[in-house]
Order: structure tokens, then C-alpha cells, then sequence
């Protein structure tokens, strides 16, 4: 059984709402440094509010944005040690070679 450690979850409950964290990740961590010229330093407060918008790098993003798509379409499923990963409607193939699945096609 995975724990929260053990499999990180950096997803959205929603797509659009994943989205609107990145505008506000990446333009606050943008902002931050572009705006130097005109604020000064004072600017480099959007830092710390755009790395937490991005739940701390923009590659934790990143991978919030795959798990966000995904969710829903692909299921992992393990039986007697393999595990197989596979979309949603085609569990009857989990765990199943593709040989397997060939010879069956063809017996039909």
C-alpha cells in the first residue's frame, strides 16, 4: 500500500483550476525577476508566492499536470507481483502479454 511519501500527488482536482495555478506559478516567478528594473528588490517578494502556486518548482508542476490529464484515463493494477499499467475500459487486459491478446484476436 503507497503513502503519500511513497507516491507523491501533485495534481489538481480539476484541469482549468491546475492551469490557473500555473499562470499565477510562472507569472509570479517572472514577475519576480522582471520586475527588478522597475520595483527593486521589493519585487522579489512574488518569489516565494510563485514557487507556493507551483507547490514548490515548476517541475512539481509539471508532473501535476501529467497526474491532473491523466486521472481518470490510466489505472495501475498488480496481480501475483506484475504490475501493468492500463486505460480505463481495458482492465480485462491487465496483467495479459501481447501475445496473449494476439492468440485470442486470432482464435476469434
Amino acid at each position: 500500500m503507497g503513502t503519500k511519501a511513497e507516491n507523491p500527488d501533485f495534481a489538481s482536482s480539476s484541469l482549468p483550476r491546475h492551469l490557473a495555478r500555473g499562470v499565477v506559478g510562472f507569472g509570479g516567478l517572472i514577475g519576480s525577476v522582471a520586475l527588478i528594473p522597475v520595483v527593486g528588490p521589493v519585487s522579489l517578494l512574488l518569489l516565494p508566492a510563485g514557487a507556493m502556486a507551483l507547490r514548490g518548482c515548476p517541475m512539481c508542476w509539471t508532473i501535476g499536470l501529467v497526474q491532473t490529464v491523466s486521472r481518470g484515463r490510466l489505472r495501475r493494477s498488480c496481480r501475483e507481483g506484475r504490475c501493468a499499467l492500463t486505460a480505463v475500459g481495458h482492465e480485462k487486459h491487465a496483467g495479459e502479454s501481447a501475445t496473449t491478446r494476439k492468440r485470442e484476436a486470432a482464435a476469434k
